[in-house]
């Protein structure tokens, strides 16, 4: 029975050994990966929250002012056409005029 109880203490004792053992290794483990991703996040060149908030705020209020402006062009070249009609109308109008006064 003693020889059980031995095997059984010393089965213990390799276990508990192992056990510190993973222990240290996943602490070890845990240190490495955290200094990675550490040095990965440096080196990686991320902006701040607050940063990106400002700029995509302002790239919003851009946009915003530029689909503005478009509808502004369209309008103003509509004008630009109207009128460019509206004097060729005018232009023949006055050729006939003056054909038939002559």
């Amino acid at each position: 029975m003693q020889s059980s109880n031995k095997f059984f203490d010393d089965l213990a004792k390799v276990v508990t050994g192992a056990a510190s053992t993973f222990t240290g290794v996943k602490s070890e483990l845990e240190t490495f990966i955290r200094q990675n991703l550490q040095r990965l996040l440096k080196d990686a060149d991320l902006v701040k929250r607050e940063e990106f908030e400002v700029i995509k705020s302002i790239a919003i209020k851009a946009r915003t002012e530029q689909e503005k402006l478009e509808v502004r062009i369209k309008d103003l070249e509509k004008e630009i056409n109207t009128a460019k009609k509206n004097d060729k109308t005018k232009t023949i109008k006055k050729t006939k005029t003056k054909k038939s006064r002559h």
